[in-house]
């Protein structure tokens, strides 16, 4: 593997780290509805004998700040979607009119915000240790490089300082993604 090749691997790796990270995110609540919070859950569709996401399944809306309605492409999947709903972990009892389902979104305690602020914090202390380890397997190919001289050892040096850059202005993307949710979260 080229100098350029392992670059170009790690940044691609690191790459798909934050896309990991923003996708996390988008399902923390933090006071406000949002499609982020329910469009991933997983719903088992009995009728159709498959588990697909909510997104698949139905229409997603956020017609006020503190309300999301669910509207099924498939009005027979309703019960299925409103079960799925219950049994999540987003702590939201969804109410049905028999063609939508509409899920009120409860302001939140400001012990509940802090735990919130914790989790996203413990969520991009986790994607640094994956961003490290992509930069620690990309070191790990220079030196087999160097070792077989595919590489040179200035080749080497510098495709390790340029890892290592890349790693330090990814996890400053962490902390700025983190720090931003963090203070949306706090928002009253």
């Amino acid at each position: 593997m080229s100098a350029a090749e392992i670059e170009k691997h790690c940044k691609d790796e690191m790459g798909k780290v934050i896309d990991y990270l923003k996708g996390e995110l988008r399902g923390v609540r933090a006071g406000r509805a949002s499609v982020g919070l329910v469009d991933h859950l997983r719903i088992e569709v009995s009728s159709y004998g498959m588990t697909s996401q909510l997104r698949e399944l139905a229409t997603i809306s956020v017609p006020d700040p503190s309300t999301i309605v669910v509207k099924p492409f498939d009005p027979s999947i309703l019960k299925d979607i409103e079960r799925g709903i219950q049994t999540s972990d987003i702590g939201i009892s969804p109410s049905s009119d028999g063609k939508m389902i509409r899920l009120p979104v409860p302001q939140l305690s400001g012990e509940r915000r802090k735990q919130l602020v914790q989790q996203v914090r413990k969520m991009g202390e986790t994607q640094k240790v994956a961003l490290r380890n992509v930069r620690r397997n990309a070191n790990k190919q220079i030196d087999t490089e160097e070792k077989a001289t595919t590489l040179t050892e200035d080749e080497a040096k510098s495709v390790k300082d340029a890892t290592q850059k890349m790693t330090k202005k990814h996890e400053d993307e962490v902390d700025a993604l983190v720090g931003a949710k963090a203070k949306e979260i706090e928002e009253v």
